[in-house]
């Protein structure tokens, strides 16, 4: 069994940053992606973040240059850097990852509520 668990979350005035972390833990042979999604009130999930094994980074246009993905793969964990945040970040943030066992599948964490308000 593998889990993800998030942390970081929380209520912050514009401007100000968070930043968010995701572990895995279980039996683990590899990770490829990692990944952070939102999912504001009534809009769909959205991608906000990726990183590959690789190192490769790719991110959504609207927290380009304010948002960091990176990745710690001796400790399977994923952070999100979020600076200059705005009240439409405010979202449910997901990670994601893509995890190798005994086959490869996709796994997700419960979810950390980012709240961006005076």
């Amino acid at each position: 069994q593998v889990q993800l668990v998030e942390s970081g979350g929380g209520l912050v005035q514009p401007g100000g940053s968070l930043r968010l972390s995701c572990a895995a833990s279980g039996s683990i042979v590899s990770i490829y992606t990692m990944a952070w999604y939102r999912q504001a009130p009534g809009k769909q999930r959205e991608l906000v973040a990726v990183t590959s094994d690789s190192g490769s980074t790719n991110y959504l246009d609207a927290v380009k240059g304010r948002f960091t993905i990176s990745r710690d793969n001796a400790k399977n964990t994923v952070y999100l850097q979020m600076n200059s945040l705005q009240p439409e970040d405010t979202a449910v943030y997901y990670c994601n990852m893509r995890i190798q066992r005994a086959t490869l599948n996709e796994y997700w964490g419960q979810g950390t509520q980012v709240t961006v308000s005076s």
